[in-house]
């Protein structure tokens, strides 16, 4: 985890230098700067490899999707047993966010994703090959370790690598890599059950199709792998480790006044010690930060509004609205292809409108869409089977709401809760608070994947999305009474 960022620019004996590589003339002289030029390639190169870890975040986090009846009948489980399955990932996750940071700092940047990668490649090997629930269940919490380190190192590497001018639009291309590893799980599982003739049917080698969405997973794990041996080490942790020169060569390759950055981490470096739970006390107190409170709300609230039962369930979710299997996941293609296009204009917004803005309007777009989707549901007849029957305007105005939603989570709370993670937290603390926040988001999931299976068996479609839409509405004077906006903030002014 970082505890502060090397391109905070922090005063160095009466200088300040940025990653743009402008040094600012000594106080009095003319206001002109020498810029070097920056290496925006190499820059984007090394930012897109260490991407790759979110998109394959994304990836196994959605390969379940179109797997969930087949693995039911595989190994015989309940509704319960079901989603414990499913939602067994969420615990790896956790696991993962919190320990992946601390193992970065002892072993490096490079190596622990190198690490990472080769977890994701086990994980999607031993998930298809699983014989029993049991061993399918490790085989996730193995992958979900692997998503928890993703989620952490991902934007801790970028942002060590990243110019300053850069550094926003850099650490978008993690989420950015997350919904297009979601769209690439739905795809894949689509192609893979339209060409066996559904997910439990036989497909190549006599495996069954289930078993072959997640071996797909194996491929991008490889390129991550293959890529990561190729970028260089973190400079921020080279000078950690004392090797300046090193990270001297970096900075250079990357562009701007090295030698100025070098002593610029060294400074920044001094006095700083690792990420400790303690951190998070108000000395002199038994108080917890009221800023840690408010990342844990954030990160909480997140997954309380529902957002990844639509992505791990969407199957179920689409066939429990009276949809076939085939057309459950082409649903799923539209909403994961509405995400990737929703994160666009996320990226474009968050530094001109701001990031308190754009919760505060994703959080009433939810709850309306939400609403309106628990009222589609809750006046519609029902089947003998139970399932609900939908009149062709009931089913366009229930497709349209759940994309909509998906629209305003993806343009609000999807990218903004990260970045306000990375933000807000004080140097001091922010790494043990990032571990805990990033720990109580996917504790959050996992509640939430866990129970939505027993929920929709006891409530059906109208109870679960109405309970979503409570926490779409929960959300609102929560964001408008505790968050702060921090647009334009330096991180030491935040």
């Amino acid at each position: 985890m970082l505890e502060k960022d090397f391109a905070m620019n922090e005063p160095i004996k009466g200088i300040q230098a940025d990653l743009t590589g402008r040094v600012p003339p000594p106080t009095g002289a003319p206001a002109t700067f020498e810029a070097v030029p920056v290496s925006s390639a190499y820059v984007i190169v090394l930012s897109s490899v260490a991407a790759i870890g979110g998109f394959l975040f994304g990836f196994d986090s959605g390969v379940i999707n179109g797997a969930v009846d087949a693995l039911a009948n595989a190994f015989g489980t309940r509704a319960a047993g079901t989603g414990f399955a499913v939602a067994s990932v969420l615990l790896g996750c956790a696991v993962g966010a919190i320990v992946a940071g601390t193992i970065a700092d002892v072993h490096g940047r490079r190596p622990t994703m190198l690490l990472n990668a080769v977890l994701f490649l086990a994980s999607a090997f031993a998930t298809g090959a699983a014989g029993s629930a049991g061993f399918f269940i490790t085989s996730r919490i193995v992958g979900g370790l692997a998503i928890g380190a993703a989620s952490v190192l991902a934007p801790m590497y970028i942002a060590e690598v990243a110019p300053a001018h850069m550094r926003g639009r850099l650490a978008s291309l993690q989420q950015m890599a997350i919904v297009l590893g979601l769209f690439s799980a739905f795809l894949s599982n689509d192609i893979i059950a339209r060409i066996a003739g559904g997910a439990g049917a036989i497909f190549w080698l006599g495996a069954p199709a289930w078993r072959w969405m997640f071996w797909m997973e194996a491929v991008p794990a490889a390129a991550f792998l293959l890529g990561v041996l190729f970028i260089p080490e973190s400079p921020r942790f080279l000078i950690f480790r004392g090797k300046s020169e090193q990270a001297r060569r970096i900075f250079a390759r990357i562009g701007g006044d090295a030698k100025g950055l070098v002593r610029q981490v060294e400074q920044s470096l001094k006095g700083e010690q690792r990420p400790r739970l303690s951190d998070l006390v108000i000395p002199g107190t038994r108080r917890i930060a009221p800023v840690v409170w408010v990342g844990m709300g954030l990160a909480a609230f997140q997954q309380f509004v529902g957002i990844n039962v639509i992505f791990y369930y969407g199957e179920v979710l689409w066939k429990a609205a009276g949809a076939t299997e085939q057309w459950a996941l082409r649903i799923n293609l539209l909403t994961g292809f509405v995400n990737i296009l929703a994160t666009i204009p996320a990226i474009a917004l968050i530094d001109r409108t701001g990031r308190k803005p754009l919760l505060l309007a994703g959080s009433v777009g939810m709850a309306l869409t939400l609403g309106a989707m628990a009222v589609v549901f809750a006046t519609a007849g029902l089947a003998a089977d139970g399932k609900p029957v939908l009149t062709h305007v009931a089913a366009v105005a229930g497709l349209t709401a759940a994309n909509l939603y998906i629209v305003a989570f993806g343009v609000s709370w999807g990218p903004v809760m990260w970045v306000l993670l990375g933000e807000m937290f004080p140097n001091q603390l922010r790494g043990a608070a990032l571990a805990v926040s990033g720990a109580t988001n996917w504790a959050a999931n996992f509640a939430v994947t866990v129970t939505f299976l027993p929920l929709l068996n006891a409530a059906g479609l109208a109870g679960a999305y109405a309970l979503y839409a409570m926490g779409a509405v929960l959300s609102l004077p929560f964001v408008w009474a505790a968050v702060h906006e921090t647009k334009g903030k330096t991180l030491e002014q935040m």
